[in-house]
């Protein structure tokens, strides 16, 4: 023996070095073997899967999504300011009037935030008295054309709350609590090449849907107007207050222009609707749901179920150490 390991040492190292190696090789055909042995068992789990993604396809309400394109509404109201500023920029920056804007505020912008705001939101669910379609809505009639409410959380005859909610939360839902629904459902975006704007609503009844995105757009360009008629207002009011107490000829006609631009914008904001932004397309009531996707979900559920199944096989038959060809 002793004579048989001289005369051949390297086979005797090969085999004392390697032979964990050896034996954590992981032999292809054994595991389709156990996969094949073990096929009635992933069979029964893909079943068991599939059944469940079908079941939980189908209790899924249906989600429709109404949408609305916007263009931004032209700003004529600032070239009056700017021919100022290059007249009498010099002049009235002594005078500590400052004539070159806010440094190129995007109004665009700034009122699809307004419009993604929990204050926009919070007054927006009140002003149109929406908090139980938003909050308790269950599914759709589309024979009545009705939203059906989940009664555990709306009495509809009492038109009270009846959740049953731990504290801090009340049964009626607070506007924190709303928000955080509606934020969900609104989907606001801008095309940054032609600067549209997409308003988009989804809920249970498509009706919903479509006025909820028709108020919106009226509410974010009646907000954004009141916001400049208040400013403009306001500007006007300390312009008057500064002509009263200078002296200088320059100064004071200056200052009138700049009272006549502010003039100017209460006027444009008063006689136009469209104040922020111009409908192109308005929203409609779809006819079709936008999810859930019930085909997909059942083809997910069917793919994890065999995955798990493989797994589950491959697992049990590594852990048992099981020789291959037993059941």
């Amino acid at each position: 023996m002793n004579t048989q390991i001289a005369q051949n040492p390297n086979t005797y190292q090969s085999d004392a070095r390697f032979p964990q190696a050896q034996d954590d090789e992981i032999d292809l055909r054994e595991l389709f073997t156990v996969i094949w042995q073990g096929k009635w068992l992933i069979i029964a789990i893909t079943a068991v899967f599939t059944i469940g993604a079908v079941v939980f396809a189908i209790k899924q309400p249906n989600i429709y999504k109404s949408e609305a394109l916007l263009a931004p509404a032209s700003e004529e109201q600032g070239g009056g300011l700017s021919a100022l500023a290059s007249q009498f920029g010099g002049l009235a920056s002594l005078a500590g009037v400052n004539l070159r804007g806010k440094g190129g505020v995007d109004k665009t912008q700034m009122a699809i935030e307004v419009l993604k705001s929990r204050q926009f939101a919070s007054d927006f669910i009140q002003k149109h008295n929406i908090l139980a379609d938003l909050m308790a809505a269950k599914k759709w009639d589309r024979e009545n054309n009705r939203v059906i409410y989940d009664e555990d959380d709306y009495d509809v005859n009492n038109q009270t709350w009846v959740r049953d909610v731990k504290p801090p939360r009340q049964p009626a839902p607070s506007m924190q609590e709303a928000f955080k629904v509606f934020e969900k459902i609104l989907v606001v975006t801008k095309d940054k090449e032609t600067s549209l704007v997409t308003i988009a609503v989804e809920h249970r009844s498509p009706f919903v849907a479509q006025q909820w995105v028709t108020w919106l757009v009226q509410d974010i360009n009646k907000v954004m107007k009141e916001r400049d008629v208040a400013e403009a207002n306001r500007s006007s009011e300390f312009l008057n207050r500064q002509i009263a107490l200078t002296n200088v000829a320059d100064i004071k006609t200056i200052l009138y222009k700049l009272v006549e631009e502010q003039a100017k914008t209460i006027m444009f904001a008063e006689v136009r609707d469209e104040y922020v932004f111009k409908t192109l397309d308005p929203a409609l009531a779809p006819e079709e749901k936008a999810k859930p996707k019930r085909a997909l979900i059942c083809v997910l559920g069917t793919m994890l179920g065999g995955m798990l199944g493989v797994m589950f096989v491959l697992v049990r038959h590594f852990m048992r150490k099981e020789p291959i060809g037993t059941v």
